[in-house]
């Protein structure tokens, strides 16, 4: 592709004998803010440390702007690494930490002093140039981090898990930074992040993985709301997956009956997985009810109530603006578009 920055082609990684990734293949945009997206052990940050060359690929390529960069050492890749651990140096205050880079390339003094103000105000710090890195809080030594590896002007930005210590508020109020820093830079961004909602919010593309593969690449709206599989359904956002029959293209049968779909493809009366989100099920009174059940329990989220209500055997968990009472008969229709049919798939 012509705006294509980075390839991993049939990238193998292992470890002892066992392959932490399997067969990788994956291209990655300029000025994309892409994220790896999995639980722990699934290969993101390996992925990760492989385009940043601190790890090397057991099989495949790694290919940036064309020219296969394998045994490329990490100092001379375009690119640029923030950690969890933001490896500041203690010893040094906020604008030696950020100049420390560039005192390395030996730039003039007047232009490293430029470009760490430019730096500060960037991420939000002016002012802060004598201060310790030590008497900052986790968010702000976040930001000196950022500002560290951003003012060598890498072409990528490898951030792995970079918000992770941070506290709930702060790292929503950080996602949003990081955002923003990377739409005025126009750089490319790789972000490894275990939190489905981070992934969500920020990114462009999300590349879901699983054991060391990749379970779906797509936009977040897609990944979202055409999962490709019952695991990708299930690790990103919450879900009702249910046992389910297709009969015919458009016509689904789960929980007792029948349901008019959007899904075409299937063999006849294959078996399926159907997922269905919680927000998609719409609680009707009891007789009105495509299906109908007993609440058997309401948490208030601050947003909607989540309730689990049982209906023939299956538990389906739901989420409405309008609170129903444990132990209350209710009814609740699903829409076509809202049934969502995945193959079966072994071992996920």
């Amino acid at each position: 592709m012509a705006d294509e920055i980075i390839r991993l082609v049939n990238v193998t990684k292992e470890y002892d004998g066992n392959k932490a990734l399997k067969s990788i293949n994956l291209y990655i945009r300029r000025n994309e803010f892409l994220t790896l997206l999995g639980p722990s052990g699934c290969g993101k940050t390996t992925t990760l440390r492989i385009v940043g060359g601190f790890e090397t690929c057991t099989e495949g390529d790694v290919i940036f702007e064309g020219r296969r960069i394998n045994d490329v050492p990490p100092f001379k890749r375009k690119l640029n690494t923030v950690f969890q651990k933001y490896a500041l140096f203690p010893h040094m205050n906020v604008y030696e930490n950020i100049a420390f880079g560039l005192k390395i390339k030996k730039m003039d003094k007047k232009d490293i002093e430029k470009k760490v103000e430019e730096m500060l105000e960037l991420v939000n710090l002016p002012k802060y140039q004598k201060r310790s890195v030590d008497s900052l809080s986790g968010g702000q030594q976040q930001r000196v981090a950022i500002a560290r590896a951003l003012v060598n002007e890498p072409q990528v930005l490898l951030l792995d898990e970079p918000l992770g210590a941070l506290d709930l508020k702060l790292r929503k109020d950080m996602q949003t930074e990081l955002k923003n820093i990377q739409k005025r830079l126009g750089i490319t961004f790789v972000y490894v992040t275990h939190d489905q909602e981070e992934a969500l919010t920020m990114s462009d593309t999300i590349v879901v993985m699983k054991s060391g593969t990749i379970q779906q690449i797509g936009t977040p709206t897609d990944v979202y709301n055409e999962p490709r599989n019952a695991f990708v359904a299930d690790f990103i956002g919450e879900s009702n997956i249910i046992e389910g029959k297709m009969l015919e293209d458009c016509l689904v049968e789960f929980a007792g009956r029948r349901f008019e779909c959007v899904d075409k493809g299937f063999a006849s009366n294959e078996a399926v997985d159907v997922v269905i989100r919680p927000e998609d099920v719409k609680i009707v009174p009891a007789q009105e009810g495509m299906l109908s059940g007993e609440v058997l329990s309401v948490v208030f989220k601050g947003v909607h109530y989540e309730m689990l209500i049982l209906s023939g055997g299956i538990k389906w968990m739901v989420h409405s603006t309008v609170m129903e009472p444990e132990k209350s008969k209710v009814g609740f229709n699903i829409f076509p578009a809202d049934i969502h049919i995945m193959k079966k798939v072994n071992g996920i």
